[in-house]
């Protein structure tokens, strides 16, 4: 599994599903749809995920930091 960061060039938004799905080896747009799903469920995945927006770095600064 490589590292988490948000990719520079996969990015809609923030990057955080295209970051996610390359952690989990699936493709962005799998990631995107299963996000959308389970915000039909109730709970907090719209927090999550401006919460992993601020706290993944983003892919340029990973790689220098490393």
């Amino acid at each position: 599994m490589s590292r988490l960061a948000r990719p520079t060039n996969d990015r809609m938004i923030g990057g955080v599903c295209a970051a996610l799905a390359r952690r989990f080896g699936t493709s962005a747009n799998t990631m995107r749809v299963i996000f959308l799903a389970s915000c039909l469920l109730p709970g907090p995945q719209f927090l999550l995920y401006i919460a992993l927006w601020i706290l993944l770095p983003s892919e340029d600064k990973a790689r220098t930091a490393w």
